[in-house]
């Protein structure tokens, strides 16, 4: 059986002072589902040593597909690996548009993320437009192929799968739980023309605006495994009681 994950994205948001009182309610909550903060780089350290030794995992929000050298500004596996991560998102909607990351380039990440033992949260989804031209389906396959190509379906077996309706993130839209679930139960079916055992062990996340309010609805559907939180995360009671939710 999937065990639920519910993971924090704070985006570029924080600051050392905030931080502690966030982690320190974060870790003091219980909660029915696994937890992880994916926090912005330089708070890795304060991340580690606010949660080492509790429930709550942490990761980062991005990577380079390099291993090392002459790449400023760019952060290796192995740099997240010293601050004790678990998991790193790659291919987020906002690196795809804001700083035109190609599927190549997300397959590269989400490889070079696993070869040092991390677990990649690999994000797909479709933009508005996409979705009312009805090819939210072709846009999700093919964002999803790449990795498939690059890695190998049993490269799966360790990592997670973010659906995450571009129209939904950060506008107080939510993808109804159908139209959800219809999505989460198309990527699993993906997954799974290569490796069923592969694809039913997979945890593939909802990221849309899930709130306390929604996220109990939306995380009953037999694909949804959980939820990956932006503005909520940022929110102790609200990150909290999404995860109750499960």
């Amino acid at each position: 059986m999937r065990t639920k994950l519910v993971a924090g994205n704070w985006k570029m948001n924080g600051s050392l002072a905030l931080n502690a009182e966030l982690l320190k309610a974060v870790r003091a909550g219980k909660a029915a589902a696994e937890l992880a903060v994916c926090v912005p780089f330089p708070y890795l350290a304060q991340a580690q040593a606010e949660l080492h030794g509790s429930h709550v995992t942490w990761g980062a929000q991005d990577i380079s597909a390099q291993a090392q050298g002459a790449f400023t500004g760019e952060v290796s596996a192995s740099m997240l690996t010293d601050f004790g991560c678990t998991y790193v998102l790659v291919g987020h909607s906002e690196r795809r548009t804001l700083h035109g990351e190609t599927d190549a380039v997300v397959a590269a990440k989400f490889a070079a993320a696993q070869s040092a033992g991390l677990i990649p949260v690999l994000c797909i989804g479709e933009t508005l437009a996409e979705r009312e031209s009805n090819i939210t389906a072709e846009v999700v396959t093919r964002q999803l192929e790449a990795v498939l190509a690059k890695s190998g379906v049993a490269a799966f077996a360790n990592a997670v799968i973010a659906y995450e309706p571009v129209w939904a993130i950060g506008t107080g839209l939510t993808a109804t739980p159908a139209q959800a679930q219809d999505v989460h139960a198309l990527i699993r079916a993906r997954v799974a023309r290569d490796d069923a055992t592969v694809a039913a062990g997979v945890r593939i996340l909802y990221g849309g605006s899930m709130k306390p309010g929604n996220a109990r609805e939306l995380m009953q559907q037999a694909d949804i495994d959980g939820g990956l939180i932006g503005g909520a995360a940022l929110v102790a009671t609200d990150f909290l009681g999404i995860a109750n939710a499960c």
